[in-house]
C-alpha cells in the first residue's frame, strides 16, 4: 500500500500532555478543526495564523478565552488563577475575567480558590466528532484488530503540526500518560504523524519542515530536518511508518494510511507495542500485515457508505 502524494498499551507513545497538548516549545498549533482531515490544508495553517494579527476579522478575545480552556488537561485538572495566567501568558486581571465568564457560562467551576472544567466543555468537541463518520465506521475493525494481535490501536488525523486521536481501542496500559479521543501529539515523532506528513503536497511538507519545532522528546527522536525529510520520503515510498521509541522510551508504533474519497489520505491507523516484548522485525512481519488488512477494510466501508 503506497501513500498518495496528495493528499499503558495505549496507541502512539506519549511524551506527556505538557509536550503534546499545551502551548510551549512543544505546543500544539491549534489549527481550525475544519482542516483536521486535510493534510494539505493543515500545512497551510501556519502562514494563515502568522497573519492573524493583521486580520481585522480575527477576534483576539475569543482566542484568549479558548486558550484559558486549553490550559486545563490531564495533569492540570485544577488550576489557580495564577497558574492559568502563567499557562496562557495573560495578565491576572484578564485571566480572572475570562475564568469568571466561563464560570457563568457553565464551562468552568470554581471553589473560590481553584478552577476546573465542567462537563459542558465536551459540547465544544462533540459537534465535530458527531459529524465525523470515520470513528463509528472504524470502531468494530479496531476492536477486531486489537483482539487478534493483543496490542493497542488508534486512528488519528492531522491538525496543524500535530495529530489528534479520533478513535482508539487499548489493551493494558503501558504508557506514562493515558490517551483518549482528542489527545494531541507532535506529528514528526509519531508513526501516524509521519504517515500523514508523507501524504502532504511537496509544498506543504517543505513549509512544515521549515517551521515546525522539532524537539528531542527522547534520545532517539529525529530532530534534524534533512534526516526527517528522508524518513518521510521513505514512509511515502513504503506505505507505512515505523517509529522506535521516539516519543516515549520503551514504545514502538507502526502506522499505515487510511484513504478516503478520491484516494486521498484522510487519516492514519496504528498499532503500538512495548519494545521489550516486540522486536522491530516483528512489528513489520507480525503486526504490519494485520494493520494493512484492517485499513483496507475500513476504506472499503468508507467507500460503501460514501464517507471519508
Amino acid at each position: 500500500m503506497t501513500i498518495s502524494a496528495r493528499r499503558a498499551n495505549t496507541t502512539e507513545p506519549a511524551a506527556s500532555r505538557r509536550r503534546a497538548a499545551r502551548p510551549s516549545s512543544r505546543a500544539a498549533e491549534d489549527a481550525p478543526a475544519s482542516h483536521a482531515l486535510d493534510p494539505d490544508a493543515a500545512g497551510q495553517d501556519r502562514p494563515a495564523q502568522a497573519a492573524l494579527g493583521r486580520n481585522s476579522d480575527f477576534v483576539q478575545s475569543l482566542d484568549r478565552g479558548l486558550a484559558v480552556i486549553r490550559a486545563f488537561g490531564p495533569d492540570q485538572e485544577r488550576l489557580s488563577l495564577s497558574e492559568v495566567a502563567r499557562a496562557t501568558g495573560l495578565t491576572r486581571a484578564a485571566t480572572r475575567r475570562f475564568l469568571l465568564t466561563l464560570v457563568q457560562l457553565g464551562y468552568v467551576r470554581s471553589d473560590g480558590r481553584e478552577f476546573s472544567l465542567r462537563p459542558r466543555v465536551l459540547e465544544l468537541g462533540y459537534a465535530y466528532l458527531s459529524g465525523l463518520a470515520l470513528p463509528e465506521i472504524a470502531a468494530p475493525h479496531l476492536e477486531e484488530l486489537v483482539a487478534k494481535v493483543r496490542e493497542s490501536s488508534s486512528i488519528s488525523v492531522l491538525d496543524g503540526d500535530h495529530i489528534v486521536y479520533v478513535a482508539r481501542v487499548p489493551t493494558k496500559r503501558i504508557m506514562t500518560v493515558a490517551i483518549s479521543v482528542g489527545t494531541r501529539f507532535p506529528a514528526y515523532a509519531t508513526s501516524m504523524g509521519r504517515v500523514l506528513l508523507a501524504a502532504m503536497s511537496p509544498e506543504n511538507l517543505e513549509l512544515y519542515l521549515a517551521t515546525a519545532n522539532l524537539d528531542a522528546l527522547t534520545g532517539r527522536t529525529v530532530t534534524d530536518r534533512e534526516a526527517l525529510r528522508a524518513v518521510i520520503g521513505d514512509v511515502a515510498r513504503q506505505g507505512y511508518a515505523l517509529v522506535d521509541q521516539e516519543l516515549e522510551e520503551g514504545l514502538r508504533a507502526i502506522a499505515v494510511p487510511i484513504h478516503g474519497k478520491g484516494g486521498a489520505v484522510t487519516a492514519a491507523i496504528n498499532l503500538s507495542a512495548h519494545a521489550s516484548r516486540v522486536t522491530m522485525m516483528a512489528m513489520r512481519t507480525d503486526l504490519l500485515p494485520a494493520l494493512q488488512e484492517t485499513a483496507g477494510r475500513i476504506e472499503a466501508d468508507l467507500r460503501s457508505q460514501g464517507a471519508g
